[in-house]
């Protein structure tokens, strides 16, 4: 088993480290936030000080970040993964970013002899927690094969989907379909409230027949009792359904209903949500009506 270094250990990346430290691989890790890193360094990985030095520790490196700048610095800034990774190793980025900064990153890695993969998530921390996470994978067929197992011990449906950066755009179709689910689940919410509707029975017989969704089933029982702790956060949603109008725009492809969701947002936003849980979404169709759908409001 190939030492593993990890960089990023938020919400996703914590409960993804633990299983491949828990799954035998010898693992480095490193985030800005040091106490973070206290609960693998207990269980025995070891830590980094730089991106360069985790890369120069490890044969894999793995990075579960925020955002395309992040990812830009962390792999090719000043003691940066490119600096510590020789030919043969493998960066595998599994944030969610612009395909075209993912492309950029992969062919300056490329020309130093450091393999790559995209390869972004779909689960939320659920899926991470229990290892059952979508992951979607760009990047040269063979790469992808030799680290197979490392994606086997974080997820269930694993994909190659085509060269670098059509793991993002993947990522992105995904990011499309949920955040329009997620309004769906909503206005169903909504609609039943205004009506005087069981909203706990509303969902139980949706979520059972052609409108069930990973939305219904998880979100909307948190809606319902005003729990908008975050899964995975309005500001990151946000920054997906940017990056998906932004490529669809380099496509000139029309996006309607996701250039609504992505309004909505900003409107949970400008109540101060950007830290809270997708599901707050809420809260601005609430705005709208001019009354609270978890509580029946008329």
């Amino acid at each position: 088993m190939r030492k593993v270094g990890f960089i990023g250990l938020g919400i996703m990346g914590q409960p993804m480290a633990t299983h491949l430290l828990e799954s035998g691989y010898e693992m480095v890790v490193l985030d800005r936030v040091a106490s973070r890193m206290e609960p693998l360094l207990s269980q025995g990985a070891k830590a980094a000080g730089s991106p360069k030095e985790v890369a120069s520790m490890s044969e894999v490196v793995v990075t579960m970040l925020p955002n395309s700048p992040d990812v830009r610095e962390v792999v090719l800034g000043a003691r940066g993964a490119i600096e510590g990774a020789g030919t043969g190793k493998t960066v595998i980025d599994m944030s969610t970013i612009s395909p075209e900064v993912t492309r950029e990153i992969a062919s300056e890695l490329t020309k130093k002899g450091i393999k790559v993969l995209d390869a972004p998530v779909s689960g939320g921390e659920l899926g991470a927690k229990a290892a059952t996470l979508s992951i979607m994978v760009g990047g040269e067929k063979g790469v992808f094969e030799e680290n197979l197992p490392i994606f086997q011990v974080l997820g269930k449906k694993i994909v190659h989907v085509g060269p670098s950066g059509f793991g993002q755009t993947v990522k992105l179709c995904n990011q499309v379909v949920c955040g329009m689910g997620i309004l769906g689940v909503c206005e169903g919410i909504m609609l039943a409230s205004r009506a005087g509707v069981d909203l706990e029975k509303m969902l139980e017989v949706v979520g059972a027949g052609a409108g069930a969704s990973w939305m219904v089933s998880n979100l909307g029982p948190k809606i319902v009792s005003r729990d908008f702790e975050p899964g995975f956060m309005v500001k990151l949603q946000q920054k997906d359904l940017g990056l998906a109008l932004d490529t669809a725009r380099s496509l000139s492809l029309p996006l309607p209903g996701t250039s609504l969701v992505d309004a909505l947002f900003r409107s949970a936003e400008a109540h101060g949500l950007q830290e809270k849980g997708t599901q707050a979404l809420i809260v601005a169709l609430e705005a709208l009506a001019a009354s609270e759908g978890g509580k029946r409001g008329h």
